[in-house]
């Protein structure tokens, strides 16, 4: 973390380079040149955006060229208190004044709506493709429900591409750089006739991965895209006009979705009250995997405690005997799959037996009509469909696990009788129809979704010479999508197969083999798909599989009202009223669930063998009242040569949504707590005053904002029971904004922002922390629990204390251990060789029934979280931009340099050791050649010059695969040269 020192010397240049600016300005008046009026349409229609009562940034092409801003994350660079990371699934989180999307659901609408061309995408690849033919990039901050597609609480982000024109243009571009970058993009307009125009332009990048993976000597993350838009355009008259857009992007690589998978080692405790525990077999089911530890020590490169694995502790099936008469197991007891390991240091090193696979393809249609009803009265129409498809497969751990399965080559049977026949563990390796073969623990995850959406805005529009100018509209949004994520590990299939599917019935000459899992097949039945990664029939119950379908139809009417008090006063009132309707399909998870043909019930806990039956439907419907009321004042000021003063309060509204399903566990067999099946909307009220200034003859603009936001129920989810959960919060947060350019003359101009953000989670606010489920009560510990429960629980010490003291075998002790979570050993359902009816533990003298006995049925105690800040929140943000050009004849070269600050976060809402996110910054350089009047453009550009890999964000994964931390961090140094030609 910088020091509070280092902090402030950051910031302390920031403020000096605005404090100069301003003192500068008066002096340096006379010589000026004019800092570059932008024209944005945040309000629907085109003003200058010092005209307009509202926090926005705008950066034209020229502007995002200047500055090597290529894509969506790095808006992060231009604009104060944004934050961004891409998610551990489909999607990312823009987050604008702390205000993000960390609810990670398929019925959750993105905080911060993305615009193409002033049409809300729910799903996009906007952040994920590079800029193609931009004319500018707007970002509002604040609620912008009254102008915006569907409410955003956290604001817009608008990207408006160029529309064909009147002249004949074309533009050719090539790149290339480290990593093997090449880059090539080209556009062309033509006029046909008076009234009609084609314009066509494509994008092409491909370069080399910039991680190494050390296992395969590979190169991964590496990306090849390519984007291409056709629009036309038609203006018979004055009166009527009309343009069609179709945007393509496609991606086809090895990209990883997450990065480096980090871990603080939990080797269990080596005490509990009295009792040591010597047997490593106890230790490991009284670990969680991973400790809280900061992610910035050395411990964290470290790795799970594989051994507290339930997967791996019910692997451990007898495959026969050795020739000196040792029982051999498939995976013997006690083992820990990572054993020994430990992982680079480096962030941007991994090893893995497999090398990721990302594939995106995204389409967008606009079609817009203008239609002036008079020479005050313009009728707008917008009507765009979407499809995006989106597939992602990764390592789930991205280290290599030690070999583990042990070879069923020259075992006996009980009798002493050779093994023969077939065998499922030939030299020692196992074949998994998904993973391939291999003696080692895979684990590999994919997250694919299908999206289509439909929109259509309608807007009339006045420009009246009076006092009174108005805009309503209305428009309607049908989304649709079906999200997938699995989790595949040959130790799954392996027990689907001969822990669950052995045919007891078959000579024991054979070994044990399989039964096949049909519908009349009288014995516990878990159907293992014998399908491809690539062509998966995705009904198998030999891994883990979240599905979730959502069907999402919102139509709003809205409208906005502008009436001049005075020459100098502006009242500006606007309404919007929203109806959602939301149907979520859900299907719970099946992962090791089958079902006994022969009786009712099933010992794994489940009803089906194969395939995923939904459940009922789940209908949500909300409607809100939103709106805004904003006072904006022109003054005449001696000082400044424009000023805006204004003051607005707007409420914004965000629809909630359904959690995922959980696993579908008779609850005969195994217990656990209820989880919220639904979260609920989010709302905000913001109250923000701001000034705009031109200064120093136009050389110069000032902008500042201040803001407060009240929040009720903001929405964040964690990982619990293998499902994201969302939670609601409710919460304050205000800050201030600093914006200035500064241009004294023709060769020199300074850009700067600065952010301010304070955050504060509600007092009585609190949620159960899946890495510290104790909150240090030492009267309580960390359990593993059966392989079908899928989180971690709580029991009381004295417990645990009693069944290790008692002079039982480890086995039974484990067991016992398992039943303080709950499950199947209560009924005696578990064991089928175990009939008694008692609870299990009344063997060791005393009752306990975790449901009602333990905190939150067993699931630990509520961390308080009154006064947390916000996650993904920095307090501080800044950039400092300053370039220089030189003339000479034709030609001109410019020197620019850019310094981006990012202060200190948390990545959850618990703000712990384990939380922090360390403040990090970023330099970039570039000199660009140019001549203008022969259309030439030579630059060479330097991106994260000291090629830093900060820590931006991270994703905690479940219980049952240790807890783990997926975490994020920057692209490396990024070397590059082109050269362009416009004509």
């Amino acid at each position: 973390m910088a020091s509070a020192a280092c902090v402030r010397a950051r910031l302390a240049v920031t403020v000096s380079a605005l404090a100069l600016a301003v003192a500068a300005g008066p002096a340096l008046a006379q010589e000026a040149t004019q800092v570059e009026d932008v024209i944005v349409t945040a309000q629907k229609r085109e003003e200058s955006i010092q005209q307009v009562p509202i926090a926005v940034s705008a950066l034209s092409s020229e502007a995002l060229n200047e500055r090597k801003i290529e894509g969506g994350s790095e808006l992060v660079r231009a604009v104060p208190n944004v934050s961004f990371s891409k998610a551990n699934f489909s999607m990312y989180n823009f987050s604008i004044r702390g205000v993000g999307t960390k609810a990670i659901s398929a019925s959750s609408d993105p905080a911060v709506a993305v615009s193409f061309n002033s049409t809300p995408l729910i799903r996009n690849r906007l952040f994920e493709q590079e800029y193609l033919d931009v004319a500018r990039v707007e970002v509002l901050r604040g609620p912008q429900g009254t102008l915006y597609g569907r409410n955003a609480t956290g604001g817009v982000v608008n990207m408006i591409p160029n529309l064909p024109g009147r002249e004949f243009e074309g533009f050719v571009k090539a790149e290339a750089g480290n990593y093997d970058s090449r880059r090539m993009q080209a556009l062309i307009n033509l006029p046909i006739g008076e009234t009609f125009a084609l314009r066509l332009a494509g994008a092409a990048t491909q370069r080399d991965g910039f991680d190494h993976n050390t296992f395969n000597d590979t190169q991964v993350n590496d990306r090849d895209l390519w984007s291409t838009r056709l629009s036309a355009a038609w203006e018979p008259n004055d009166r009527f006009r009309s343009n069609v857009i179709w945007e393509h992007f496609k991606e086809d690589d090895h990209r990883s979705r997450t990065g480096k998978q980090l871990c603080t080692n939990d080797p269990g405790p080596t005490t509990v009250g009295a009792v040591t525990i010597t047997s490593s077999l106890i230790r490991n089911r009284l670990s969680q995997g991973c400790l809280p530890g900061s992610l910035y020590n050395d411990a964290a490169y470290g790795v799970p405690n594989g051994g507290a694995f339930a997967h791996i502790f019910l692997a451990s099936v007898s495959l026969g005997q050795n020739a000196a008469n040792q029982t051999v197991f498939a995976v013997p007891l006690g083992t820990d799959p990572y054993a020994g390991l430990t992982q680079s240091r480096d962030l941007r090193e991994i090893a893995t037996s497999y090398d990721p696979v990302f594939r995106a393809k995204n389409d967008v249609v606009q079609f817009n009509l203008e239609f002036d009803l008079t020479d005050k009265l313009k009728l707008i129409s917008q009507t765009a469909y979407a499809k995006d498809d989106y597939y992602s497969s990764q390592d789930y751990n991205r280290f290599v696990s030690n070999p583990i399965f042990s070879s069923t080559d020259g075992l006996f049977d009980v009798l002493g009788q050779p093994i023969v026949g077939k065998s499922f563990l030939s030299g020692g390796y196992y074949t998994d129809p998904q993973l391939g073969t291999s003696n080692r623990m895979i684990s590999v995850d994919l997250s694919r979704s299908d999206n289509r959406q439909w929109t259509q805005e309608l807007r009339l529009q006045s420009a009246f010479d009076g006092r009174f100018n108005f805009s309503l509209g209305a428009n309607y949004i049908d989304f649709k999508s079906a999200d997938d994520y699995f989790v595949f590990n040959n130790v799954f299939t392996f027990l689907a197969e001969y822990y669950y599917n052995v045919d007891v019935a078959l000579p024991t000459e054979q070994g044990r083999q399989t039964a096949p899992c049909t519908p009349t097949t009288p014995k516990e039945c878990v159907y293992v798909d014998p399908t491809s990664l690539e062509n998966l029939a995705g009904d198998g119950h030999n891994y883990f599989r979240s599905k979730n379908a959502i069907h999402t139809r919102s139509w709003g009417v809205f409208g906005e009202a502008y009436y001049d008090l005075t020459p100098n006063w502006r009242l500006t009132a606007g309404l919007r009223y929203t109806d959602d309707h939301k149907v979520s399909t859900p299907y719970p998870s099946q992962l090791l669930l089958g079902a006994d043909r022969g009786s009712p019930g099933s010992s794994s806990g489940g009803y089906v063998s194969r395939g995923y039956p939904a459940l009922d439907d789940i209908d949500q419907r909300w409607d809100a009242v939103t709106g805004r009321l904003v006072l904006d004042w022109k003054p005449e000021l001696s000082f400044t040569d424009a000023t805006l003063v204004y003051a607005s309060y707007s409420r914004g509204y965000k629809g909630g949504g359904a959690n995922p399903p959980r696993v579908d566990i008779n609850p005969t067999v195994i217990q656990y707590q209820p989880l919220a099946e639904t979260f609920d909307p989010e709302y905000v009220n913001a109250f923000e005053i701001g000034t705009k200034n031109t200064l120093a003859g136009g050389a110069l603009r000032l902008n500042a904002t201040a803001f407060y936001y009240d929040y009720t129920n903001y929405q964040v989810s964690q990982i619990v029971d293998r499902i994201s959960l969302n939670e609601n919060f409710d919460s304050r947060t205000w800050g201030v904004e600093l914006e200035t350019v500064f241009r004294p003359n023709r060769n020199f101009r300074l850009d700067a922002n600065l952010g301010y953000l304070n955050t504060k989670i509600a007092d009585g606010e609190g949620s159960i922390d899946v890495m510290n489920r104790t909150q240090g009560n030492d009267d309580w510990m960390v359990l593993r629990p059966w392989l079908q429960v899928p989180s971690n629980c709580i029991a009381p010490t004295r417990y645990v204390e009693t069944i290790l003291s008692r002079p039982f075998p480890v086995e039974l002790q484990t067991l016992a251990l398992q039943a303080l979570c709950g499950g199947s050993l209560r009924t005696g359902t578990f064991n089928p060789n175990f009939t008694s009816t008692l609870p299990f533990w009344r063997f060791f003298g005393f009752t306990y029934d975790p449901l009602t006995e333990a905190p939150n049925g067993g699931r630990g105690f509520e961390a308080d979280l009154s006064g947390n800040e916000l996650p993904n929140a920095p307090n501080w943000t800044a950039n400092v931009g300053a370039q220089y050009t030189f003339f000479k004849d034709d030609w001109s070269l410019t020197l620019r340099g850019d310094y981006y600050y990012q202060g200190s976060s948390w990545a959850r809402v618990y703000n712990t050791e384990y939380d922090r996110l360390k403040a990090w910054d970023n330099v970039n350089v570039s000199a660009t050649l140019e001549n203008p009047t022969a259309g030439l453009v030579f630059q060479a550009y330097v991106k994260n010059l000291f090629d830093k890999t900060p820590i931006t964000d991270t994703f905690t994964n479940s219980d049952d695969t240790g807890l783990t931390a997926n975490v994020f961090t920057l692209d490396p140094r990024l070397v590059g040269v082109s050269v362009s030609k416009r004509f």
